[in-house]
């Protein structure tokens, strides 16, 4: 089934949708992470930089 399909499809169109397979989820994760960076709470923001914290003083001990 593929075989006919490939046949049919021309070698542009291959790439094309290969590259799209590619950068479609790509941009859909960056987009999702800068959303979460501007949009999440601060105490979401907060929590984050007193484990860090946290994390960095057991590092040192």
């Amino acid at each position: 089934m593929w075989d006919e399909l490939t046949g049919i499809l021309p070698n542009y169109l291959i790439l094309l949708c290969t590259l799209l397979s590619f950068l479609v989820p790509y941009v859909i994760y960056k987009l999702n992470q800068k959303l979460h960076q501007y949009g999440d709470p601060p105490w979401k923001h907060s929590r984050y930089e007193e484990n860090e914290r946290k994390g960095d003083q057991n590092k040192k001990t």
